[in-house]
């Protein structure tokens, strides 16, 4: 070759690819040409350092990158292992977790059950209800006689799943809430105490009265014979430590804590606001303590007026079903 220049020898194992080597042969060419030195130790460098995985097959960091990879799909793979099930939007478990001949064999062996409405009661000594079935297998409605079990009475009037063979019943299924109110629910106990609170020393101690005391020591209530309030209205300015109450008062109690602001029951449809405010309570009732805390509640809390259109307004039927 001109120049004294000899093609680099690839040696068994590397591999260099014709394209690269043709542009990196006119490179060393226009360099020899314009006088300065080329080496063979500098064309090596050179190649090894621009694309080091058409030469060599592997980087500098290929090694040590790949272990790491290996470590955390192993780790992976052990906390989904761990894990078990996952939630998923549409209920199912993953096909991979699918048993079919399980499943098939228990729907064999046991006898499904069957949603049904509690109507009336027989006799609170009896322990007797009449239960309405919603819908057999043969799409028919029909009423029979059950035991009551071990249901608490609470639970009596809602949908349940029993077992026509044994007349009884064996789950109380939850009332059908809207996710839209389950979401109004605060997870988190609130981290707020009634030394956060500044200047409300009197509102605190009326509070502490109304709705501590009644969660925490009821037997007190009890033993007078009187009636616990049902409920506090806080009204003030915009800052005056309203929501911070609030959440006082939750984080003294262990009481389920739901939050929601006013506007969020005034809805687009007619009905849809009551319809909110209803299964609101029904969720609360299903807790064993609960405190909800309406905020801004001016936003459906108005005057009763009538605008000359017929009828009530949205919000006022929203306010009555409040009250």
């Amino acid at each position: 070759m001109e120049n004294g220049l000899k093609p680099v020898g690839v040696r068994q194992g590397h591999l260099l690819s014709l394209t690269l080597f043709n542009i990196l042969l006119e490179r060393i060419m226009e360099d020899a040409l314009e006088g300065n030195e080329v080496t063979i130790t500098s064309i090596i460098l050179f190649t090894l350092y621009s694309c080091p995985s058409t030469i060599q097959g592997v980087g500098q960091y290929t090694k040590a990158i790949k272990a790491v990879e290996e470590d955390i799909q192993n780790v992976l793979k052990n906390v989904n292992e761990l894990s078990g099930i996952k939630e998923s939007d549409t209920g199912l478990a993953p096909p991979a977790l699918w048993d079919l001949a399980a499943d098939k064999q228990t729907l064999q062996s046991e006898q499904p059950l069957q949603v049904a409405r509690c109507t009336k009661i027989i006799n609170a000594d009896s322990s007797l209800l009449i239960l309405s079935l919603i819908k057999d297998l043969n799409n028919n409605k029909f009423k029979f006689v059950c035991c009551l079990n071990n249901v608490h009475n609470k639970l009596l009037f809602g949908l349940h799943r029993v077992d026509r063979n044994k007349y009884q019943i064996h789950i109380p299924l939850p009332p059908k809430i809207d996710p839209t109110v389950t979401m109004m629910q605060v997870e988190e106990k609130p981290d707020v105490t009634y030394s956060d609170v500044g200047g409300c020393k009197e509102q605190i101690e009326k509070l502490r009265e109304v709705v501590e005391t009644p969660l925490l020591h009821p037997e007190r209530f009890v033993n007078l014979g009187i009636e616990p309030p049902k409920g506090v209205l806080l009204f003030g300015p915009p800052g005056t430590g309203k929501t911070l109450c609030a959440r006082a008062v939750a984080n003294r109690t262990d009481a389920c804590f739901i939050r929601v602001i006013g506007s969020e029951l005034v809805q687009k449809y007619v009905g849809e606001g009551a319809r909110m405010v209803r299964e609101l309570f029904e969720m609360a009732r299903a807790k064993k303590a609960c405190i909800i805390f309406f905020d801004e509640i001016d936003a459906v809390g108005g005057a009763r007026f009538d605008d000359g259109a017929g009828g009530d307004n949205e919000v006022q039927r929203t306010m009555l079903e409040l009250i």
